[in-house]
């Protein structure tokens, strides 16, 4: 009896006539990066006519001014809830937190961290652990400062800890891991408390081991209950461990993706290290746009309510994902998905082999796909079976467009791979 994965797997002719009128149609069509669309961005028009003729903080700072490296004590209010750090030891800067955290590492290379005697860049290795499937942002920006990475698989619950502890506990070079807590980029996993009691607890040979806990995806939900992590920072320093976290996050995907504001947090001790580096090489953030966030955010329920709004504009290109991709590949051996309850990404598994196949029939056909690898450090998924999806940007019916165009690509590079 012919079985159901059987039927959905095409012959070598067919899945090429298929693709080939793919081609022909001419897309044009993107799916590579988490960007907002412009329907998103729209959403926070009102904040380039704000803050108006008040240039006022609350404090009666004036914002057009220098100083005020720490950044306004409104706008920290407004996010510390979601990021898990206290006001006092919450920083708002600049734009974008990829920045943030360049800065921070280069600050432990060139200045010995709370904890330490060492800077990084004197001692011979320097590692950091990166879950797989990963931020290639994260990968890129240590092999572009001679960080080694060292990869680690994912969970349903996070890192695999069993892995991760023993790693750390065993090597002094291993100095820090990246993690994604909440809707992880791109697998959408949600860190279990486990994770993080262990994350914030294990011994490790580096006293000047860092957690890079890059919240970005806090408030950022697809459904009506949002998901809940457990405070890293307050169980590390519970434990005795408060120096080893870096929480970072950004208004980046909540307000204009440029044109935001970002958050470091940390323990006192950190807070201090960083501020006083940090004044080395600029007098303060911009505290306008800080300002301007503050009046048009309001509170942590005006960021809620805002955000519901993204969720109307962007779940359903997340349900047409998933609608597209088991209508065809439900009952397929070795194709598989995640589906996100929040963040800005669907991670798409295939048979080991093909991913590379895949991405590149579908720029030929006009449809751009993140390049297979880049879920992995160095570029290298050493499955060649994972694939990053980015469905915010285009519009909804681009969205079903690029997947269907996505799905016959498939279809081709498993007929290929049957014949091979």
């Amino acid at each position: 009896m012919t079985s159901p994965a059987d039927l959905a797997r095409p012959t070598l002719g067919s899945a090429r006539a298929e693709y080939n009128a793919l081609v022909a149609q001419g897309m044009k069509l993107d799916l590579t990066r988490g960007k907002p669309s412009s329907a998103q961005l729209d959403l926070a028009t009102a904040l380039l006519s704000l803050p108006g003729e008040d240039y006022k903080a609350a404090d009666g700072t004036d914002t057009r001014n220098y100083g005020g490296l720490n950044g306004l004590t409104e706008l920290r209010e407004i996010f510390s809830g979601a990021l898990q750090v206290p006001v006092e030891q919450l920083i708002a800067f600049g734009n974008g937190s990829l920045e943030l955290m360049h800065d921070t590492v280069v600050q432990a290379l060139l200045s010995p961290l709370p904890g330490s005697e060492e800077r990084w860049i004197d001692q011979e290795r320097i590692v950091f652990l990166a879950p797989v499937p990963g931020y290639d942002r994260h990968f890129a920006l240590c092999e572009r400062l001679g960080i080694e990475l060292q990869a680690v698989p994912m969970t349903a619950d996070g890192p695999d800890m069993d892995v991760v502890e023993e790693l750390v506990a065993a090597d002094p070079a291993i100095k820090g891991i990246w993690c994604v807590p909440k809707y992880s980029n791109p697998t959408g996993t949600v860190y279990s408390d486990d994770t993080v009691r262990r994350l914030a607890e294990m011994t490790t040979a580096a006293p000047d081991f860092r957690i890079m806990w890059d919240n970005a995806y806090a408030v950022h939900h697809l459904t009506e209950t949002p998901a809940e992590i457990a405070d890293l920072l307050g169980l590390a320093t519970a434990a005795g461990n408060g120096d080893r976290v870096f929480v970072f996050g950004s208004t980046s995907k909540i307000t204009l993706a440029n044109a935001g504001v970002a958050f470091f947090g940390a323990s006192p001790a950190n807070i201090a290290w960083w501020l006083a580096l940090t004044a080395k090489r600029t007098i303060g953030p911009d505290k306008v746009n800080h300002l301007r966030h503050a009046m048009f955010l309001r509170d942590a329920d005006g960021v809620a309510d805002h955000m519901r709004k993204h969720r109307e504009i962007i779940a359903p290109k997340f349900a047409a994902v998933e609608r597209i991709l088991t209508e065809h590949f439900a009952h397929v051996n070795g194709i598989t998905w995640t589906t996100p309850t929040g963040g800005y990404f669907v991670t798409l598994t295939v048979p080991a082999g093909t991913a590379s196949s895949i991405v590149g029939l579908a720029k030929a056909a006009g449809i751009v796909l993140t390049p297979a690898g880049a879920t992995h450090p160095y570029g290298k998924d050493p499955e060649d079976a994972v694939i990053r999806l980015a469905p915010t940007f285009p519009v909804l019916d681009e969205v079903e467009k690029a997947m269907a165009g996505v799905v016959v690509c498939v279809k081709l590079a498993l007929a290929q791979q049957g014949q091979s």
